[in-house]
């Protein structure tokens, strides 16, 4: 990250990146009816962003790779609408070789 800002690929540290997402999504997720999971989350009046517990890297690497509570769920999900799209894929390539045949025709 030091490197990359050196660099000036980035603009910001990841600690920066982080306070920003944090700061926008808190008060988005508050404006649909949604509670953040943090405990320690709350508004520093003095600092003008949120403060929030310790990250837990385990549990973040164990849903990015695919092990998180709602991973399964979201994967039969997307399977059952791939599965129940078929019939328009089917019908696209129909249409698609029916168009090519006329124009080869005319």
């Amino acid at each position: 990250s030091q490197q990359s800002m050196t660099w000036k690929i980035k603009r910001q540290s990841n600690d920066e990146l982080r306070q920003i997402f944090i700061d926008r999504t808190v008060q988005q997720a508050e404006v649909i009816g949604l509670s953040v999971p943090d405990p320690l989350l709350k508004w520093n009046e003095e600092r003008g962003h949120y403060d929030f517990g310790p990250i837990d890297w385990d549990e973040f690497w164990n849903v990015v790779k695919g092990n998180g509570p709602c991973n399964k769920e979201r994967l039969d999900a997307r399977n059952k609408a791939h599965a129940e799209g078929q019939w328009v894929r089917d019908a696209a390539v129909a249409h698609a070789a029916k168009r090519a045949k006329r124009k080869e025709a005319a």
